[in-house]
């Protein structure tokens, strides 16, 4: 039997396979409510066989958008909007749903890929001033952020409870707390962008200190019998940075906060990094805090191909993998992956007929489950 295509858990929620799809950015709400596009989007990808699906980093707050026209949960016409998408996904698919809460920190006020990406000055229309654990930009250059005080740190915790009730009432099956990729989570967690003398700053405890008040906030705010977990960089990719050593130490205690999981990618807080890529090139990380702390863990990164990904499975070297590109490229990989490794997989009634007849038992046509 695949091992990819074996049940798993995350907390109470159990999953038909190990296939999550990865959060990825849109670009395309409309102040930071989902549109048409995220109907056809969310509902294309939910009809794919993966186990999971999380949706876009969602920001908690306006200000923590990284782009204008960012999803956002933050606002009653944002909840009213994503409660119309995700009725019309469910209505067609049981996959499981989560959303990822995040904040930009530094990294906001930035135009769309397709527009350049860079930052858009405070000044000019659609930019705004960001908010940072230091006054340090991203970027040489770019507008210096404003450092967060201590109401400023409170009312972001509070703005992630507010978004946290807000995916509660929208029947969201779980919560993925970012702090990876540079963005205001992460940027406390790194030494690069967090420059405090405070007991948010300095040593590593105080470091992590505020991302850790956050995930409590948000675990306390969603119903218990659902998990949350987060993201997090396993490394800045620069010397003298954020590293797994940071991760591992994050990992612990986040799993004694009752973290579900860990979703272990890595870079995105300084221009200055110099990645390796290559096929799954996060996967050892993956692999280090799945040993040393005991934690599912989901791996990501250049994971393109079924054989690949059942062998980091079965190697026991993570939990669960994710994809994002190639899942945008191949919306039916978990069909192609399932055939490869003659495995099973949910496929929609009205896409039966699709099945080859090399592979006729190929689709179970069933629902997953309990949700």
């Amino acid at each position: 039997m695949s091992r990819l295509f074996e049940p798993w858990s995350l907390g109470e929620l159990r999953l038909p396979n190990r296939i999550v799809i990865a959060p990825m950015c849109q670009y395309s709400a409309e102040e930071g409510s989902a549109t048409d596009w995220h109907m056809i989007h969310l509902g294309h990808l939910a009809l794919s066989g993966a186990g999971l699906l999380i949706l876009e980093a969602t920001a908690v707050s306006a200000r923590g958008r990284i782009s204008p026209q960012d999803l956002g949960l933050y606002s009653d016409e944002n909840e009213a909007a994503l409660a119309r998408v995700l009725k019309a996904v469910r209505a067609h698919s049981p996959i499981a749903l989560a959303t990822q809460l995040a904040h930009a920190g530094r990294k906001g006020s930035s135009r769309s890929p397709w527009e350049g990406g860079a930052q858009i000055p405070p000044d000019e229309p659609g930019g705004w001033k960001t908010e940072a654990p230091s006054a340090v930009p991203h970027a040489e250059g770019e507008d210096t952020p404003m450092a967060l005080d201590r109401d400023g740190l409170r009312r972001v915790r509070d703005e992630f409870v507010q978004a946290t009730r807000r995916a509660a009432r929208l029947g969201f099956d779980g919560i993925e707390v970012h702090g990876a990729h540079g963005y205001l989570l992460h940027q406390f967690l790194s030494p690069i962008a967090n420059k405090r003398d405070d007991e948010y700053g300095g040593s590593l405890e105080n470091r992590m200190r505020f991302p850790l008040e956050v995930f409590d906030a948000v675990r306390a705010a969603f119903p218990a019998g659902k998990p949350v977990w987060m993201r997090i960089s396993a490394t800045d990719w620069v010397p003298d940075g954020w590293d797994i050593h940071g991760t591992v130490a994050l990992s612990q205690a986040l799993k004694a906060r009752g973290c579900a999981a860990i979703h272990v990618t890595t870079g995105g807080v300084s221009p200055q990094q110099a990645i390796k890529l290559g096929p799954g090139y996060q996967v050892p990380y993956a692999q280090r805090v799945k040993a040393d702390v005991g934690l599912p863990t989901i791996a990501v990164g250049l994971i393109t191909e079924a054989e690949q990904a059942e062998a980091i499975i079965a190697n026991g070297e993570a939990d669960a993998v994710s994809l994002a590109r190639a899942m945008l490229y191949d919306p039916r990989w978990p069909w192609h992956a399932a055939a490869k490794l003659g495995a099973h997989v949910f496929a929609p009634k009205q896409y039966w007929r699709s099945q080859p007849r090399e592979h006729k038992d190929l689709f179970e046509g069933l629902s997953f489950g309990q949700r």
